[in-house]
């Protein structure tokens, strides 16, 4: 697969501690700053803007002026009691912004659009296996269309869909998707290896494009929009076709030192590889061999589920020792039921399994953002990439 350019350059600049800041990105660094304030914490006033980010009230003052002439934020009320004059509230605007976010999958295809508060307006699946880059680029255009049209004529709202404020396509897929094998997938899937993803999607989209590995888009919606308002620093679970994995240390993605921390599928089992066992490709090729109706099914399922908790435990108590985050947090495409069982199977067998003298134990919990977590997290990225804060906004590009 070719690495999407702006992405390459923003992990170079991670990547390089050095690189330092300046005048102009410190101003938009303290505007995304704000504007993520304002998101998190609604009807959020002024004074409480300066004790949180430690800018000063004229700093805070432009700043939120800015963003309302923007239409990123509104004035939802006034603070009553007290002295002096009655303080404003602020709150995002929803409509503020949007993003659409494209998950392509050895499962299929979701496109979701996304709203600047966090909320999915439209959301758009066509389920189908190893569909081809052709395939892929035949389906987008309409289903864009289509997505975006009915959004324009959803239900009456005070804040509806509005086209112009639509910022940007993210893009979200396994990382090798062609070179890594999993059961009943065609030779003609390989051509994926030869194909940008960026290009391909270049037809069907004239604005921003960004691309990111799933389990790391899907991380991203986490940390902004769901879990990551309790938990801080977390490692995220991604069970889809295969298994996939991402580090958030202090709300930022940990990527590593060549972009591809969190490649929790790959870690051996016996002679097999972590997500041969916990992936939905997985479970599916067990049922696909017995009848699927009654207790032959359930039984498959039940054992699927003790199997695949008994080879996450070791990774997750690894990774309770090596990391200590606060919260080990499970998404992807198994059913939400099958899911609740999986995580409390997986509670139990860390605790049977973890070292005594290891005082703290992450909690494990199911996302917020659970169902179609890649492509609303895709959707994220030109949020990311344009309003809200990462490091990499702070970083200056090298000559």
């Amino acid at each position: 697969m070719i690495i999407d350019t702006q992405a390459s350059q923003r992990q170079a600049r991670l990547l390089n501690r050095l690189s330092g800041t300046n005048l102009a990105l410190a101003g938009d660094f303290n505007q995304r700053i704000v504007l993520q304030q304002v998101r998190l914490k609604p009807d959020i006033t002024r004074p409480d803007l300066v004790a949180i980010t430690g800018l000063t009230m004229p700093t805070i003052l432009a700043i939120t002026r800015k963003l309302e002439a923007a239409g990123l934020i509104r004035e939802s009320g006034r603070t009553s009691g007290g002295r002096g004059q009655p303080a404003s509230r602020y709150r995002v605007a929803p409509s503020g912004a949007f993003g659409l976010g494209l998950s392509i999958d050895r499962s299929g295809l979701t496109l979701a659009l996304v709203d600047l508060s966090g909320e999915t307006r439209n959301i758009w699946h066509h389920r189908a296996d190893f569909l081809l880059p052709d395939q892929v680029a035949a389906l987008i255009p309409l289903a864009i269309k289509n997505l975006l049209g009915e959004a324009e004529v959803s239900a009456e709202r005070d804040d509806p869909f509005i086209a112009e404020r639509l910022i940007g396509l993210g893009i979200a897929m396994p990382d090798d998707l062609a070179q890594v094998q999993l059961p009943g997938q065609p030779s003609a899937y390989s051509r994926w290896a030869d194909i940008d993803p960026l290009a391909l999607m270049r037809p069907c989209w004239n604005g921003p494009l960004h691309i990111d590995n799933d389990a790391a888009a899907a991380a991203i919606g986490e940390a902004h929009f769901g879990m990551g308002q309790i938990y801080r620093h977390f490692f995220y679970i991604l069970v889809s076709a295969g298994l996939g994995g991402s580090l958030v240390l202090d709300g930022m993605i940990f990527r590593g030192a060549t972009g591809r921390s969190g490649e929790l599928g790959f870690l051996p089992v016996g002679r097999a590889s972590l997500q041969d066992v916990v992936s939905r490709r997985a479970l599916d090729a067990r049922l696909q061999m017995i009848d699927t109706h009654g207790d032959a099914a359930e039984n498959a399922i039940t054992q699927w589920l003790e199997d695949a908790a008994d080879a996450l435990a070791g990774p997750v108590v690894a990774i309770n020792c090596l990391i200590n985050p606060e919260a080990i947090v499970l998404a992807g495409d198994l059913d939400k039921t099958l899911a609740l069982r999986l995580l409390t199977k997986l509670r139990q067998r860390v605790q049977d399994n973890s070292p005594a003298p290891l005082g703290a134990r992450a909690d494990i919990v199911l996302g917020q953002f659970y169902e179609d977590a890649a492509a609303r997290g895709a959707a994220m990225l030109p949020f990311i990439d344009q309003l809200l804060p990462s490091e990499a906004n702070l970083m200056k590009k090298q000559a």
